[in-house]
């Protein structure tokens, strides 16, 4: 009898859902792919790019596709014209919430929520270029992003309180102590006022100033730079960035050996080693 398992398996049965979203077709937003860098862009200039129902729900849904893209390494989010996103509609969101009951606010509460999940939750690093308004849910955007680059003339606003709710918005009081510490998120939660971009940026919110006319193309460049990296390496990353947030440093150094362990079986790995050895730049594939 022959007792020879074979070993070898479709490449493709453990692709999953593995798919291309370079020519993704947006609805509610703009989408633009440019070697593996996408740009989502807020497109409601006239309004300061205000979220809707479903600009909420088609953002949860491609962040959440994100995760088995093949071609996309970095994503960029800005809003057209001159500022950023003013947060929830105020006719098409606020207006129609006064009329729900509890169950259904706490659909729509919990639809805002699973946007910043998927945030989170996909591997590609997010950049937010934040020019002019940033408030409500375009400053939580901002916030679920993985870095941001502002201008001086950026106004970030948690402004929940200002409208008779809590700070504790869309994992805000979770999120933002971590990037600008509990006494300066106590105080933008508690106030709601708005934050300027060089306040921003001191206090950690913002990791770089930008000219408003050169922030897109500095944006891009960033990512473009990010891309450039170890793509498999960079999704490690930013998990666990993530989730150590809820370990002990005993469980994050044996959870981050383990990642590292992974990391040192790609392909990246031993191109960036035959570089070194070469005296050469190495450049990484994503694999």
């Amino acid at each position: 009898m022959n007792s020879h398992v074979s070993t070898s398996i479709d490449p493709g049965l453990l692709a999953g859902n593995r798919k291309s979203l370079a020519s993704y077709q947006a609805t509610h937003f703009q989408w633009n792919w440019v070697d593996g860098v996408a740009t989502i862009t807020l497109n409601r200039p006239e309004r300061k790019n205000p979220l809707t129902f479903e600009s909420y729900a088609e953002l949860r849904d491609l962040f959440g596709q994100l995760k088995y893209a093949s071609d996309v390494k970095v994503v960029v989010v800005n809003g057209a014209g001159s500022n950023f996103c003013s947060g929830g509609d105020v006719h098409e969101i606020i207006g129609p919430l006064v009329q729900l009951a509890a169950p259904e606010l706490l659909m729509f509460t919990r639809m805002t929520g699973d946007l910043v999940k998927t945030m989170r939750a996909c591997p590609q690093p997010i950049i937010a270029a934040i020019d002019g308004i940033c408030a409500g849910a375009g400053a939580i955007t901002a916030m679920a992003s993985d870095l941001r680059i502002g201008t001086a003339r950026s106004k970030s606003a948690f402004l929940f309180n200002r409208v008779g709710l809590a700070g504790c918005d869309m994992g805000a009081c979770a999120i933002l102590p971590r990037i600008i510490g509990q006494g300066r998120a106590s105080d933008w939660l508690y106030s709601g006022r708005s934050v300027g971009g060089e306040e921003a940026e001191r206090a950690g919110f913002l990791n770089r100033l930008s000219a408003p006319e050169t922030l897109l193309a500095d944006a891009q460049a960033w990512a473009c730079d990010i891309a450039a990296g170890p793509t498999f390496a960079n999704g490690i990353t930013k998990t666990m960035l993530h989730q150590e947030w809820s370990m002990s440093i005993d469980q994050a150094i044996e959870a981050e050996a383990q990642a590292q362990a992974l990391c040192m079986l790609t392909e990246d790995f031993r191109r960036a080693y035959n570089a070194f050895v070469a005296k050469q730049k190495p450049v990484f594939q994503g694999n």
